[in-house]
């Protein structure tokens, strides 16, 4: 295998998919081992020491599930040709406690380590051929510094270069939630064109698939801090606090409908709402009054 051999399997993981629902399991797992070679040059893991991190990104970065299961990834990820384990594990054994009970011990097969050893800047573009593959650019940071990882993110043209300006003309250049659209000279400043149903998960560049927002508004969208009804109400996930800015930027919102866009075809479509609440929102939904 040589660094365009590795740099496809990486484009190309093999990952769970139902319909349109989110699977950050392997990513996750490959960035996490991507920062401990970076930073301890260590390559084997053992899953006692992964599985509490990989559930804490999974629970963060993740779409809200009823149980999380670090293990699925930890084996199943040899599948995909660049991670080895110390001893093999048949389907029916990939198991929480069975790992733990057996000592297992996975990580980037002897190739890899040899590539990465031969070329340093390898491991920043795997890293950010992940990134963007598999989340919005607006949480890069924050992954990033959830896993430890030191590398200089590229900015990346979106599928479709118009898909900004025509969001912004959509909900006339304001954040559809506060209205914020302070310009520089002509140039308007921290507005930019969220999408609703990520475009790593398949999301269209249309205007049905977007808002306009500001950039404190596009992260808490992205990060899953509030969600939007199909009526385009605002609610606020129940653990989302703070105790400045909290109500200023978020609670004062929280049951009101966002701006309308200036065309009613531009509304949000139901079904990427409901992927987003679905997949990105950290419910549940806060109390309301009204």
């Amino acid at each position: 295998m040589d660094e365009k051999t590795l740099k496809h399997k990486i484009e190309n993981l093999s990952i769970w998919t139902k319909g349109d629902q989110r699977a950050p399991h392997k990513p996750l797992l490959l960035l996490y081992a991507l920062a401990r070679y970076q930073r301890d040059k260590i390559h084997n893991l053992s899953y006692l020491e992964v599985k509490d991190k990989l559930k804490k990104l999974l629970i963060e970065f993740g779409p809200q599930r009823r149980s999380y299961h670090p293990e699925q990834p930890f084996v199943r990820l040899t599948n995909d040709g660049i991670w080895s384990l110390n001893k093999s594990i048949e389907p029916k054994n990939i198991r929480n406690n069975y790992l733990m009970k057996n000592d297992l011990v996975g990580g980037f097969n002897p190739v890899v380590i040899q590539l990465l050893n031969r070329n340093p800047k390898l491991l920043e573009e795997l890293a950010d051929k992940i990134l963007h593959e598999h989340f919005p650019q607006s949480i890069h940071e924050d992954i990033l510094m959830a896993v430890g990882l030191e590398v200089g993110v590229k900015k990346r043209k979106t599928r479709d270069p118009m898909f900004r300006d025509k969001i912004l003309r959509a909900y006339e250049y304001s954040c559809a939630v506060c209205g914020f659209n302070v310009r520089l000279g002509n140039h308007l400043v921290g507005i930019e064109a969220a999408h609703i149903k990520w475009f790593q998960l398949g999301g269209p560049d249309i205007e049905e698939n977007g808002i306009a927002l500001c950039s404190l508004h596009h992260k808490l969208f992205d990060r899953g801090v509030f969600t939007l009804t199909n009526k385009r109400q605002l609610i606020v996930a129940e653990d989302a606090h703070g105790t400045h800015g909290f109500d200023e930027w978020l609670m004062r919102y929280h049951g009101n409908p966002i701006r309308e866009p200036v065309n009613p075809i531009y509304q949000p479509q139901e079904t990427f709402l409901n992927w987003h609440v679905r997949e990105v929102f950290k419910g549940p939904a806060r109390y309301q009054t009204h």
